[in-house]
């Protein structure tokens, strides 16, 4: 269980902070702006859900919020450290998870004719919100930790998570433009 007794702690003045296992970084660091972006990405998640949605779309954006919790512990905590059997590491399953979802967004939405702007319904431009803040956090997990995407055995399920997210975001965005209906479509060369 999390305990927090304070939130002010006034340690990070200085423009330092320190990870879970107690190791000094710059703010500046990538791990850091990679923690950052996850975070601003969960909080994109709270202002889609105060959209109108459809049915069981809200609960999985909740699941996701909370992922998206267990992503940044298991940024701020260094494999192999301390107390490394008390961190959500993020595995295979988290992204099943994400793919059955996906798989089953894609069985409603209407076939695709060119790309989609973001709009529509306000849930759908939250959703493309999301999609876009997740994909940042995405890179900078990547600059964070180059061990994610360039091991030989293929990426570590944090990065592919993040990846999946991001095209989730995007079918759940069109589920809110009645199943991709409505979505509002590139024209090329429209203005011209």
């Amino acid at each position: 269980m999390v305990r927090i007794d304070r939130v002010s702690t006034r340690t990070g003045d200085g423009g330092s902070t320190r990870l879970g296992d107690g190791t000094q970084v710059s703010k500046s660091d990538w791990i850091m702006e990679a923690v950052g972006l996850v975070d601003a990405a969960n909080c994109t998640f709270g202002v889609a859900l105060c959209e109108e949605m459809p049915e069981g779309l809200p609960e999985r954006l909740r699941a996701c919020q909370n992922d998206l919790f267990d992503v940044g512990s298991d940024l701020v905590m260094p494999p192999g450290g301390p107390h490394e059997d008390k961190i959500p590491r993020l595995t295979a399953a988290y992204v099943d998870r994400l793919e059955l979802w996906a798989e089953e967004a894609q069985e409603v939405l209407a076939p695709l004719t060119s790309f989609v702007l973001p709009g529509g319904s306000r849930a759908a431009a939250a959703l493309h919100q999301c999609r876009v803040t997740v994909r940042a956090a995405e890179r900078a997990v990547v600059r964070a930790r180059p061990e994610m995407s360039g091991r030989e055995e293929g990426p570590l399920p944090l990065a592919i998570y993040l990846n999946r997210l991001s095209d989730l975001c995007f079918q759940w965005s069109r589920m809110c433009n009645d199943n991709g209906k409505t979505d509002i479509l590139w024209e090329p060369g429209r203005g011209s």
